[in-house]
């Protein structure tokens, strides 16, 4: 009797955490799945590069143009001025930086196998879910659940 009560004060001190379930082979990606997706997020990274690589270099065009030029920009009635230039390259840069770091943390699940495996309940990640959002770290339910 006195076991039952300390087992159910363990109980209800500890958090109350997802149910833990056996993945089946039905829940599985399969090779074929695993290798699109891979595809998928190589072609993504790459894209990612390209972009981080266009923005330095318009980073660096754009440096090289405020050095040189003497205008006073802020007032210049002709399009932004080289600060929200710079803003919105530098905002764009790091935005390709973080999907950059996605795509190699979903790259490093693929690789240990944890790959469409939702991080939070650890619930299969629909392949529907993972084509159109490679990155995913999350099963939609949990998503949804975050986000409000």
């Amino acid at each position: 009797m006195h076991e039952a009560r300390m087992d159910e004060r363990a109980a209800a001190d500890e958090p109350v955490t997802a149910e833990l379930r056996l993945v089946t082979d039905d829940d599985v990606l399969t090779a074929e799945e695993r290798d699109e997706l891979a595809a998928l997020l190589h072609e993504r990274r790459r894209g990612d590069l390209a972009e981080a690589q266009r923005m330095a270099e318009s980073l660096g065009v754009l440096l090289a143009s405020r050095s040189e030029s003497t205008a006073d920009d802020e007032h210049d009635p002709e399009g932004p001025t080289l600060s929200s230039e710079w803003s919105r390259l530098q905002a764009q840069r790091s935005d390709a930086a973080r999907d950059i770091a996605a795509v190699d943390a979903a790259l490093e699940r693929m690789r240990t196998g944890t790959y469409g495996i939702c991080v939070r309940c650890g619930e299969p990640i629909g392949v529907d879910r993972l084509r159109a959002r490679p990155t995913a770290e999350l099963c939609i339910r949990c998503a949804v659940a975050v986000e409000s």
